[in-house]
């Protein structure tokens, strides 16, 4: 009987730890990390017009340190932003193994998370398919599982976890690999699900300010987890474009500090007088177009 009640005022005290755990938690996005990541959130949510009166918002968690962040912080504006909505905090588990999968659940649970997961067989497709492009199937599936999610909870946008160096990244992979200028926008509307808007509210939050705030609060997320690239659960990103891409623009701060942020203003800052062509709906332009000869 002694025994017993050990074991209850033991787990009473663990819980009682985790409560204050997760508002600590909380208290560091609002006043430590104000300025890096909470003064951001809100002036993309703002500035983009992301969040609207009565909307019905599906935010994504992979199990990565962006999305769990990003939860957070709607979660924080569901609670005390003059703007009402509401949001489902949805988990998709593409195949993750036991390990990766329970360390989301007990990450939800450490932040105070109320996340729904649901079952789908992504990666096996994947690993079974004899695609050159894994990852970029990989996207376009789990893409079709959550548009199809949140359609089934009757929401009509989707939030997703990428931030400022994901756009950058992105603007420079197009350039360099792609032959194009275009970068990751704000929100768009879904080609396939009509009602259906993607947002990304981390726009403006860089990933250094997300490190620091994982690392200051001794939080461990997932990293990518797939099968297809096995032994990269935790830190290791693996070899890619992106990473070769990130290593670059790493390299450039070394010479100009304020390199990425001014890659960024460009695509807010286009003169259309200086440049060869543009595109818009697939239809192309050129600048002779409106050229006059002399």
């Amino acid at each position: 009987m002694l025994k017993y009640h050990i074991v209850i005022v033991f787990e009473i005290i663990r819980s009682m730890i985790e409560v204050e755990r997760y508002k600590e938690i909380e208290r560091t996005i609002i006043k430590k990390y104000r300025k890096e990541i909470w003064s951001k959130f809100v002036k993309a949510v703002q500035e983009y017009k992301l969040i609207k009166e009565n909307d019905n918002i599906m935010v994504c968690i992979s199990g990565g340190k962006d999305s769990f962040l990003m939860a957070k912080c709607v979660q924080e504006l569901e609670r005390h932003g003059k703007i009402k909505f509401t949001a489902h905090y949805v988990v998709m588990n593409p195949g993750y193994n036991e390990f990766n999968k329970e360390l989301i659940i007990d990450n939800a649970n450490i932040l105070n998370i109320p996340i729904e997961m649901f079952e789908s067989n992504i990666f096996d497709v994947v690993t079974n398919n004899e695609s050159k492009s894994p990852c970029y199937l990989c996207a376009r599936m789990r893409r079709g599982y959550l548009y199809s999610k949140a359609k089934e909870l009757g929401c009509n946008k989707i939030a997703l976890g990428h931030h400022f160096d994901d756009v950058i990244e992105t603007t420079l992979l197009s350039m360099f690999y792609g032959s194009e200028i275009k970068t990751m926008m704000p929100k768009l509307h879904s080609d396939n699900f009509e009602g259906l808007e993607l947002i990304r509210p981390l726009y403006l939050v860089k990933e250094q300010d997300i490190i620091s705030w994982c690392n200051s609060n001794e939080l461990k997320f997932i990293n990518c987890a797939c099968k297809f690239t096995e032994m990269c659960s935790l830190e290791n990103e693996g070899i890619s474009k992106r990473k070769e891409i990130k290593e670059l623009i790493k390299n450039l701060r070394k010479v100009n500090s304020n390199v990425d942020y001014n890659i960024f203003k460009s695509l807010d800052n286009i003169n259309l007088n200086c440049v060869l062509g543009t595109k818009k709906d697939g239809i192309y332009k050129s600048f002779l177009d409106d050229y006059e000869e002399n």
